[in-house]
């Protein structure tokens, strides 16, 4: 297949990659997530911010975007940006130009800085890829669930297995060499077999990153009234596990290392963005719904995108909810999130910058985990043990 990278030899083992992870996030830089709410077709599955594409609408949601980046900038230095969605790659090369030529003029961004564009495999071809990459796009996440083209299907995607195949060679030959790959599992009538299949296919394509994903059903979401009209059942969790504890080993054994609990890369391929989530970092989000913390202050953009516009146009107030965390949530989520990361939590550096103790405060409730093999202590370092993230809502609870 053109394009695709030598499939690397196999290893085994999980290496420490402790030390490179915190070299990627000890700057403590900022981040910018800019949120593009269009969809072609919106998934029967789905419940983020999002609504069905207007070539007007959208081009009215640049120009506010433009505006508000512009608004907030104040020289910070940045060293990632991250275009999600939505379907960011409905966007047309110029105008994401644009918003990063915005971003440019309004802070300090680095030389080296990631730039991530979300893409549906049908939404984009040979021309647009070059033009995302000319200007300045340089790190790809494509959202491919499957490989196996009935289970698309039942997920209202509009590309199939070989549409996504193709999207990866073409972005490949556009020059990507940093492409993310997004895989979901307990579908609805998925088996191990499918989900081999598209463990292998994936493989196979060689990306230098990908995130595998549990299927979650919100109240209302179509997909729930579909399954009942089809007799379509959901994956027990027990085949679910094994899913997941599969693929992390398949995985590793063919050059990939796990370094979040949904995320695995080739050495040096970590989503620098999402790094920040889990590191207590810090990001700006731009556009309808956006989310953002600094300093300590955690804040929301208005959801609707109409109204969104209209706020910027007329200079009102974007924000909806802002509150300042208390020293315990801000705890909390360092803990929370930090967790996810399969190197842990770095305990004396939590305990030196909140001035806490770590086990008075939350050792009892914690043992049990421990002495369960759910969860590691060693050193410094607090970690989910590869059972513990199977149950990783039940451990982290133990901090909201």
């Amino acid at each position: 297949m053109a394009g695709q990278e030598e499939r690397p030899a196999r290893k085994s083992g999980r290496e420490d990659n402790t030390s490179e992870l915190i070299v990627l996030v000890v700057m403590g830089l900022l981040g910018i997530y800019v949120h593009v709410p269009f969809c072609t077709a919106i998934c029967n599955y789905c419940n983020f911010n999002r609504g069905l594409f207007d070539e007007a609408l959208k081009s009215s949601y640049v120009i506010a975007l433009q505006e508000e980046i512009v608004q907030m900038g104040d020289g910070a230095q940045v060293d990632t940006i991250y275009f999600g969605g939505g379907t960011p790659s409905l966007l047309k090369p110029v105008e994401v130009a644009g918003i990063i030529n915005s971003c440019r003029d309004s802070f300090d961004l680095n030389q080296d800085i990631e730039i991530t564009l979300e893409a549906n495999p049908e939404t984009i071809d040979a021309d647009q890829l070059d033009g995302f990459r000319d200007v300045g796009v340089n790190r790809l996440s494509m959202g491919v669930q499957s490989f196996h083209n009935e289970e698309l299907h039942r997920l209202g995607r509009l590309h199939n297995a070989d549409c996504a195949r193709k999207a990866y060679s073409l972005a490949r030959a556009a020059g990507f060499d940093n492409i993310s790959l997004d895989l979901m599992m307990a579908l609805p009538q998925q088996t191990m077999t499918t989900w081999k299949k598209s463990i292998e296919s994936l493989v196979e394509l060689g990306p230098d990153h990908a995130s595998l994903y549990l299927l979650e059903l919100y109240p209302n979401a179509p997909l729930r009234d579909e399954m009942t009209n089809n007799g379509w059942s959901l994956t027990s969790d027990e085949d679910a596990a094994g899913m997941y504890l599969w693929a992390l080993g398949w995985l590793e054994q063919e050059g990939y290392k796990q370094y979040e609990i949904s995320n695995i890369s080739r050495l040096g391929k970590y989503s620098r963005h999402n790094l920040k989530y889990w590191t207590d970092g810090e990001w700006l989000g731009f556009g309808c719904g956006a989310h953002s913390t600094r300093a300590g202050v955690r804040w929301r953009n208005v959801a609707g995108t109409k109204d969104y516009i209209g706020r910027v146009r007329d200079g009102g107030d974007l924000v909806v909810e802002r509150r300042i965390l208390s020293e315990a949530e801000r705890i909390g989520d360092v803990l929370f999130m930090g967790l996810r990361l399969v190197e842990g939590v770095d305990i004396g550096a939590v305990e030196s910058r909140y001035r806490i103790n770590i086990q008075q405060r939350y050792g009892e409730a914690l043992e049990p985990f421990v002495e369960a093999g759910l969860l590691r202590e060693g050193g410094s370092r607090l970690q989910l043990t590869r059972r513990g993230m199977l149950l990783s809502n039940e451990i982290m609870g133990v901090f909201v």
